[in-house]
């Protein structure tokens, strides 16, 4: 870990931690919530081993980037961000360097998604995990949609309101939160009843899940208790501003090639109509140079945490048909 560098670069106005590693063609890593740079520190050691420039940037509102005002949740949607990336990928990669490989995670994968949408001019080929594509539907917004097939309790629905989240978050204490949401591995949506959603105490021991350390942990607890979860809960808060800004992309192909993994546990294979659309061909339609679906059994949401060398390995076989 300790050959990771880290610096800060300005990007589309704000100032974005980036750690990386390795020469070679580049690799952007993007994670998701609540997540950081860090998720990435076994993919960052392994491809950068393999001839890969690795990049791990914390996204705007996480960790030691800086800059985003996270009390204004409209200024975090995907156009927000991919602002960002493209601003990213200009500095960082090598001169000549027009495209990179990129992989995603969670609301990683999402943003990594709709980079590709919105400049599949910067994006050589894609490892999405997690989350795959969803298609606009031009009628109903996402929030919308959430709450009438999940009803009030569903995370989405419960992440809406500024504050209201949070404040329940500070009863349990960060470390116990990050742990409850990195134990999940319910084949189930995620829902937070009002009170104690998460159905943790702040007198319950700690147990971390058998893929992480207790410094891991650690780490990830110190950087959100300076930061908050405010950053990475205003990309929920976006969904609706986000759907409203993306109409011209409504029926838009993904037209770069793209592997996805998903864990037969995660919560999201496992929502309404999820397990579905990726394996009856409609997730090909949206997507039509997807080469390959990984859905790896008794693995759950954190899955390149969890089974880091088998994920490390998915990526580099794909990326190395487009290295030569």
């Amino acid at each position: 870990m300790e050959k990771i560098c880290h610096k800060m670069v300005a990007v589309n106005g704000i100032n974005m931690h980036v750690a990386e590693l390795g020469t070679g063609p580049t690799i952007l890593f993007l994670h998701g919530f609540p997540e950081l740079w860090y998720t990435w520190r076994h993919q960052i050691l392994y491809l950068a081993s393999h001839g890969y420039h690795a990049v791990a940037p914390d996204l705007r509102g996480y960790g030691d980037t800086t800059g985003a005002p996270t009390s204004d949740p409209t200024k975090f949607t995907s156009l927000h961000v991919v602002g960002d990336l493209v601003a990213l990928i200009n500095t960082v990669a090598a001169p000549g360097e027009d495209k990179v490989f990129v992989v995603g995670h969670d609301w990683g994968a999402i943003i990594a998604w709709a980079l590709c949408l919105y400049r599949p001019d910067k994006v050589k080929a894609l490892v999405n995990m997690s989350v795959a594509f969803q298609p606009r539907d031009p009628n109903t917004k996402p929030v919308e949609a959430y709450r009438e097939i999940y009803g009030n309790d569903y995370y989405v629905v419960r992440f809406q309101e500024t504050g209201e989240i949070e404040g329940e978050f500070a009863v349990y204490g960060t470390d116990r939160v990050l742990n409850a949401f990195f134990n999940y591995r319910k084949p189930a949506p995620l829902f937070l009843p009002k009170g104690n959603g998460l159905g943790i105490s702040p007198d319950d021991p700690i147990i971390v899940p058998s893929w992480m350390t207790k410094e891991d942990l650690e780490y990830y607890t110190g950087k959100f208790e300076k930061t908050g979860f405010t950053g990475g809960l205003n990309y929920y808060r976006g969904l609706d501003l986000n759907w409203a800004l993306t109409s011209p992309w409504t029926e838009a192909k993904v037209s770069v090639p793209v592997k996805f993994i998903v864990g037969d546990l995660d919560l999201t294979y496992n929502s309404v109509g999820g397990k579905d659309y990726i394996e009856s061909g409609e997730f090909k339609k949206d997507v039509p140079l997807l080469e390959e679906v990984i859905i790896l059994e008794g693995v759950a949401h954190f899955l390149h945490e969890e089974k880091p060398e088998e994920i490390n390995k998915h990526i580099h076989q794909f990326f190395e048909k487009f290295s030569i």
